[in-house]
């Protein structure tokens, strides 16, 4: 199979730099005019960000474990994403050092902390860099590790490197489940101390597999609409992704169903008043969008066997689910700090920032590559879901086992 190299577009890349200018300064003068508004928009765009690239390296690892060919012919965009895992952790972790007064938690008053010792520690402002720091570090050093590993295997055409990635992506997969559950609730849950759910590590996971699959999504038609991707990336991946969309949809939908049912039917006024705010006022109408846009839009949308083979559809859906990530992290973070919705320079800014610096390094990094990973076994081995012919790769006669 012959390599096939991706070059972004000049154009593209130049209104990227543009945007990245003007709304890096508008958030600039915000952190001096609006700290709060710009570090709370700060902290959701930085995360958004980071969850996107985290569920790169997360749906590589789950490839390599179960074995699935059908997806490797665009694995790169996958790849693309892992590699600047690193970049949206240290855009992470800076915005965790800048607030780090507000993530932190001390008893009230200086009283003693009582039997919240351990929160107290836990929530130490310097304790909580160190491990943000960590976690960004363990998991881009696995990131690094398997797409070196990939990107070897297209030079060497050493089908046991295979064998190397599946360990490495077990490794990640035990990594990531404490790591990123531990950041959810230190980064998100710590906002509002008191409150605590147990399905938070969970819930979060299912915004992260659907916000990635969204991103890969978009990238992957606009490949193929390009002309990059005319063969490889055909109807039936992109059926696949629609149908992994949906299930993850229907997922998040379930944990926030869950959290919300059981502290509803408790009732206990320390688990209650996270939801009575967030249901009150100017937040009843975002409460009810956020379920709209993250599961009603996407099942019913996607039920349809021929939505899920309809670029235009899959692309609508997409940007829908891109903005219910967003709907859904702005609910858990500016109700934490204000009355009512805000909305304004700042916000927008935010916005234009992180999705403009995500473009602009995800297509970066595919010009990297091959946009094909043509030393991967299963593109050669006739059995599964294979797209690619054995005449095609002077290595197309060894067969994976």
């Amino acid at each position: 199979m012959k390599p096939t190299s991706f070059t972004p577009s000049p154009t593209a890349m130049r209104n990227l730099d543009a945007l990245l200018v003007v709304s890096g300064a508008v958030l600039a003068v915000g952190l001096f005019v609006a700290p709060n508004r710009t570090g709370d928009s700060l902290s959701i765009g930085a995360f958004a960000m980071l969850s996107v690239f985290l569920g790169g390296l997360v749906f590589v690892a789950f490839e390599y474990i179960t074995g699935a060919r059908w997806s490797v012919p665009f694995r790169r965009v996958y790849e693309a994403l892992a590699s600047n895992l690193w970049i949206g952790g240290a855009a992470m972790v800076a915005v965790v050092v800048l607030r780090r007064d507000v993530y932190a938690w001390t008893p009230a008053d200086g009283a003693a902390a009582g039997t919240f010792w351990f929160k107290a520690l836990w929530l130490n402002p310097t304790w909580l860099v160190v491990r943000a720091a960590a976690y960004v570090t363990v998991m881009s050093l696995l990131a690094a590790a398997i797409i070196w590993t990939s990107r070897t295997q297209d030079r060497t055409a050493d089908f046991s490197l295979t064998r190397r990635n599946r360990r490495l992506s077990a490794v990640t997969l035990l990594v990531f489940a404490p790591t990123f559950s531990l950041a959810a609730c230190e980064w998100f849950m710590s906002l509002e101390p008191m409150w605590f759910s147990t399905v938070w590590g969970a819930y979060h996971f299912a915004g992260l597999a659907t916000s990635t699959l969204a991103v890969v999504v978009l990238i992957a038609l606009h490949l193929r609409r390009t002309g990059h991707w005319r063969s490889t990336f055909t109807d039936d991946h992109l059926h696949d992704l629609g149908k992994l969309l949906l299930g993850f949809s229907c997922f998040w939908m379930y944990l926030w169903f869950c959290q919300y049912m059981l502290i509803w039917y408790s009732n206990i006024p320390e688990e209650t008043g996270y939801f009575v705010h967030r249901t009150q006022g100017a937040w009843g109408p975002m409460f009810i969008a956020n379920v709209a846009l993250n599961w009603v839009v996407p099942f019913l949308v996607l039920l349809p066997r021929p939505s899920k083979r309809s670029a235009a559809t899959m692309a609508r859906v997409a940007g829908v689910v891109l903005v219910g990530r967003w709907l859904d992290l702005y609910l858990m973070v500016y109700p934490s700090s204000s009355s009512a919705p805000t909305w304004g320079a700042w916000e927008t800014a935010a916005v234009v920032f992180f999705a403009a610096a995500s473009l602009w390094l995800i297509f970066s990094a595919l010009a990297k590559a091959s946009l094909t990973p043509v030393g991967d076994p299963a593109l050669y081995s006739n059995r599964g879901n294979t797209h690619v012919t054995h005449d095609e790769h002077t290595e197309g006669n060894r067969v994976w086992t």
